[in-house]
């Protein structure tokens, strides 16, 4: 079975002269590879530059994802991409940022608190945060937690080296309910949906006065200039990204939240958060502007732009805000003539969904040279196409890991367009 144990098999993008040979040398430094297919046109048997690896374990897989990712195999051909491969469980490859492969959900004792949650699992990795599932009404622990590392590998290592009471596994992905403007159903999102529910139980330890959802105000947004989905918290306490993520969930309707942090991965005083619709966006800054959390340290909510055109809704958004970002955003410049020869292509993989292409435009164009960008429908990645290779090196160098209105970009070189086929074309 190639998908057990789960996440042991990765997804290689190469080039079409790497060899299976070649490819089991590379990667079997990091464990027992149980086969290895490069995956090739069945008419010409030539490689389509992508292959297979399959490890005997998950740790092993994503150990050599991140180790792996971006290197280059063979001197003269380009760096390999490696994501843990596609399986009946998942709709997609997955990549070495993806977290739901750092999060894992475990059965503990009630008794335990958070600290002795990251004492037991310290030993695998480096925690970036524990959290307990409490009972809302009594405070108890429910007996289940999860654990966040920093890496997939070290969750993979958690699980397989536990205890077995534990009954560790990867925690499901969270979970977005439908949410409607009018709140009629009060339903708000399973946080840490896993495999012994719990839901958004452990967010209440974080609870504030709430109103009724039936009773949310009534807004007018077309007079409302300012409005939009995205909020910016600022704050003086050291909070973590669980305690922030925890404090906007209680608003129905949270899609996305991030601490920022700077080089060195210390806080920055600030998070972005952005919700479905305006209501959830203004219902949360009404409630947690000024709020104190903790007692004494008073949060600072305010909007920011979220790139969206509301023109046609007449939402008007102030053009001082298009743009947030902590990136040294060069001036604007003219983009290049639509006819010009492509020199250089941008991979950029959006999370948790794509900019809308005007700010996408906005945002590339200032390192020289851009022709168009290109969004792919219906997926979370697009393409900038530069006349001048070194305007694309300056964008990817900036913009690579970057976060722009609430999304993170991934910016890679993408691979050169396919050959045109000498086949004949079909007369239909």
């Amino acid at each position: 079975n190639l998908d057990e144990p789960p996440n042991s098999r990765l997804f290689v993008v190469t080039s079409r002269s790497i060899t299976e040979d070649e490819l089991r040398e590379s990667f079997s430094v990091y464990g027992d590879i149980h086969g290895v297919w490069v995956v090739k046109d069945k008419q010409t048997k030539e490689s389509k530059g992508i292959a297979y690896v399959k490890f005997a374990k998950s740790s092993q897989a994503c150990l050599a994802m991140e180790e792996m990712h971006g290197r280059v195999l063979v001197e003269g051909t380009k760096p390999v991409k490696v994501f843990i491969a596609q399986s009946r469980s998942s709709t997609r490859h997955r990549d070495v940022e993806d977290e739901e492969l750092t999060r894992i959900f475990v059965m503990i004792p009630k008794s335990f608190s958070e600290e002795d949650l990251k004492d037991t699992f310290k030993e695998y990795g480096d925690i970036e945060y524990c959290v307990i599932i409490k009972n809302k009404s009594t405070g108890e622990s429910k007996g289940l937690g999860y654990v966040r590392y920093y890496k997939p590998s070290q969750a993979a290592i958690a699980i397989e080296n536990c205890d077995k009471t534990y009954r560790a596994i990867l925690a499901e992905p969270r979970t977005k309910a439908p949410v409607t403007e009018d709140y009629s159903g009060g339903t708000s999102r399973g946080d840490y949906s896993g495999g012994g529910g719990g839901g958004s139980d452990s967010s209440n330890q974080y609870a504030f006065p709430m109103a009724d959802h039936g009773n949310y105000p009534a807004i007018d947004y077309r007079s409302s200039v300012d409005f939009t989905c995205c909020l910016m918290m600022s704050t003086r306490a050291a909070l973590s990204q669980e305690q922030v993520f925890a404090l906007f969930d209680l608003i129905p309707g949270m899609e996305y939240c991030e601490l920022q942090r700077d080089a060195y991965g210390m806080n920055k005083g600030h998070a972005l958060i952005r919700y479905a619709n305006l209501g959830s966006s203004f219902y949360a800054r009404e409630k947690l502007n000024g709020f104190e959390y903790p007692p004494g340290n008073r949060l600072s909510v305010n909007f920011v732009d979220d790139g969206e055109d509301r023109s046609s809704k007449s939402f008007p958004i102030s053009p001082m805000l298009r743009i947030q970002t902590d990136v040294n955003l060069p001036p604007l410049k003219k983009l290049a003539p639509p006819d010009s020869k492509a020199k250089e292509r941008l991979f950029v993989v959006f999370s948790p969904s794509p900019l809308p292409p005007d700010v996408l435009e906005d945002v590339f164009c200032r390192y020289g040279s851009l022709i168009e960008v290109h969004l792919v429908p219906g997926r979370k990645v697009g393409y900038m196409k530069y006349s001048e290779k070194q305007c694309a090196d300056d964008a990817m160098a900036a913009l690579h890991g970057q976060v722009v209105n609430g999304v993170k970009m991934k910016v890679m070189l993408a691979d050169p367009p396919r050959e045109e086929s000498h086949k004949r074309p079909r007369n239909f």
